[in-house]
């Protein structure tokens, strides 16, 4: 008797490319928000976290690139339109939008290195799992600005 592949997998070669697009919207918010925020933020309390938002910012830049290159290798074509950047008048706010979005960030990222090892796509998680250190340090930097503790993010739904 044959041997299976091994159980169907929930992702196909299309929907991980619309996934990985929604990823590179997400990595191209963060980069205009960082850019944005690193400038903005007043105050000698925020000092520190402006500055490493400044190198947040060109982190997220290395991921929309390893990103784009991995939809194009997919056989898809890289997103070029960022999600929406929340902006406020409020350092606190700011540094709370980003902490929010670098949570959805790592959930997805989670679930996409999942879902790349499903499909055998093994070179792609390891570069998600090179992003996912990179998230998690934002997290931790965010959380650490705004005096809480680090959440866990959690994973995204199938």
């Amino acid at each position: 008797m044959p041997e299976t592949a091994g159980p169907p997998v929930s992702v196909t070669r299309e929907k991980l490319i619309d996934l990985l697009n929604d990823d590179l919207e997400r990595e191209y918010q963060a980069i205009i928000a960082y850019v944005n925020y690193s400038q903005v933020l007043k105050g000698a309390q925020y000092m520190n976290i402006a500055s490493e938002l400044q190198v947040h910012a060109t982190e997220e830049l290395n991921h929309a690139l390893k990103i784009s290159y991995w939809v194009d290798v997919l056989g898809g074509m890289p997103a070029v339109k960022p999600k929406n950047v929340k902006t406020s008048d409020k350092a606190e706010d700011m540094l709370r939008f980003d902490l929010e979005n670098e949570k959805e960030t790592i959930r997805n990222y989670r679930r996409r290195v999942k879902q790349a090892d499903e499909l055998n796509e093994f070179a792609l998680s390891e570069d998600l799992r090179e992003i996912l250190r990179d998230e998690q340090d934002h997290l931790n930097a965010l959380a650490t600005a705004l005096g809480v503790d680090t959440p866990d993010p959690g994973i995204a739904d199938a």
